[in-house]
């Protein structure tokens, strides 16, 4: 396969250089519907997915290759994170591959271009089909993050398919503490205020280091507030044992090691929530077989981005194949009905 000729040389430069070096080439493909397995439709806070397994947010932060991304077989992309203003992000370096663990450490900050850069671009595509969700944060330095996230609900309700409110990234101090029950309660009357009564349906993704209080809290106030889904989970702080080198490095764990945590979060708020809300399962899937425990788990969309690093632009499709396989060989005629099921 090419990924297999090529990546070598992507892992020898700069894990930040060799992502841009891939949405530039991303940007040469033609923008085409994307092609999904029959069968793996699914219909989440009104929304039809095609497929279930998503690009995460953090990829395409800028809202510059969602079209092409579908093309290479998602049935949704997350853009995003995106704040108000641009802003640099972290420090240099402040992305590292794992490469034995298959995984990787990034504390990048937010680094994006801003909503305006960010909505020209979406409002270019606007009329194109694909589900496409729009992450939104808050700026590093700003006085008023509910203030921040409120505005980006505004600018970014008509262009996205839904909104992900994005309170749990470890890589902006204290931003963590708006998965406070207080807390969260404004941010989300905020964001519901801004957005509209006809805007597009409001995720919220949490991190997966939760204590049980919190979790239960978190699922009390979705059910309240009517989210359209919860997205579990973000990276971890968490360090289980880890044999490369960048191990120590500080930010979001993701990839691999993150699997068993993240899939545990899932049955965690399956339980929670008594399988009322609709869960969106991240965090070290990179096969069929690991996007469909997490659907057994209880996760109606799975979603992945680190996997990518290692297995190339072919796994969506392989993972939608493999998901079709399972599903028939489990006997299941739709994934709706296998979701929650193990």
């Amino acid at each position: 396969m090419l990924f297999d000729l090529i990546r070598p040389l992507l892992f020898a430069l700069d894990p930040e250089r060799a992502h841009r070096l891939t949405v530039k080439a991303l940007k040469t493909l033609p923008v085409a519907p994307g092609r999904h397995p029959q069968g793996l439709a699914i219909e989440v806070a009104g929304i039809e997915f095609p497929n279930p397994l998503g690009m995460a947010a953090g990829f395409d932060k800028d809202g510059e290759v969602p079209d092409q991304l579908l093309g290479l077989g998602f049935g949704s992309v997350e853009v995003g994170s995106i704040t108000p203003r641009p802003q640099q992000g972290n420090p240099q370096p402040r992305l590292f591959r794992l490469v034995e663990d298959r995984a990787v450490i990034n504390r990048m900050g937010f680094n994006n271009r801003g909503a305006e850069s960010a909505a020209r671009r979406l409002a270019a595509r606007a009329e194109r089909p694909g589900v496409v969700g729009i992450n939104i944060g808050a700026n590093k330095d700003s006085p008023d993050r509910i203030a921040d996230y409120a505005e980006m609900a505004r600018i970014m309700a008509p262009l996205a398919t839904y909104l992900a409110v994005n309170i749990s990234s470890p890589n902006t101090p204290g931003l963590r503490a708006l998965q406070d029950e207080g807390a969260l309660i404004g941010l989300l009357d905020a964001v519901f205020a801004a957005r509209g009564e006809k805007g597009p349906p409001v995720f919220l993704k949490v991190a997966p280091d939760l204590a049980p209080a919190d979790i239960d809290a978190i699922a009390r106030i979705a059910a309240d507030k009517k989210l359209g889904a919860l997205i579990v989970s973000n990276t971890t702080i968490s360090r289980p044992p880890l044999a490369s080198s960048h191990a120590d490095e500080t930010g979001g764990l993701s990839g691999a090691p993150l699997k068993d945590l993240a899939l545990q979060r899932i049955r965690d708020f399956r339980a929670a929530t008594g399988g009322s809300m609709p869960l969106v399962g991240v965090g070290g899937i990179a096969s069929a077989a690991d996007a469909w425990s997490r659907i057994r788990a209880g996760a109606s969309l799975v979603q992945l981005y680190s996997a990518m690093v290692y297995e190339g632009p072919g796994l969506p499709r392989r993972i939608t194949r493999g998901l079709s396989d399972l599903m028939q060989r489990d006997g299941f005629s739709s994934i709706a009905e296998a979701v929650g099921s193990e």
